[in-house]
């Protein structure tokens, strides 16, 4: 049996909740800041636009998936398959770099307990360091 492989585009640097923020939420940081010239507003928008009527938003089926308090740490993930979604986050990464925003793409076979899945990704609750779980592949 094959393992699905799922990827991530996330921050480098922890939040002050201790989260990788993903490249969305920190491309939405930025806008909300209004420090995006008119062309990066422009693109910022239209992806989101395209992402929002081409991708299912997990918490438009469960308002509570991303709640801290019943999700802690709860991230999304594209499976690696979702090609069409993945192609177009090279746009999020260069506005995000633009910013000196740093960003890394991640890869897992076992991202965590996976609490919403759709064909195109998973939200999760990352494991814990220490549990049994953190240590599968």
């Amino acid at each position: 049996m094959t393992k699905t492989l799922y990827i991530r585009f996330q921050g480098t640097t922890p939040s002050p909740k201790g989260y990788f923020p993903g490249i969305f939420v920190l491309a939405n940081g930025l806008a909300r800041r209004g420090i995006l010239t008119d062309e990066q507003y422009r693109f910022w928008r239209a992806g989101n636009d395209w992402y929002d009527a081409h991708y299912t938003n997990p918490s438009h089926i469960d308002p509570t998936i991303y709640d801290r308090g019943i999700h802690p740490g709860a991230v999304a993930w594209f499976k690696a398959h979702a090609v069409h979604l993945i192609e177009r986050v090279d746009g999020y990464m260069e506005l995000l770099a633009a910013h000196d925003v740093a960003c890394e793409r991640i890869e897992s076979t076992n991202p965590g307990k996976i609490i919403y899945e759709d064909d195109e990704q998973v939200v999760v609750v990352p494991w814990e360091k220490e549990s049994p779980e953190a240590a599968r592949p």
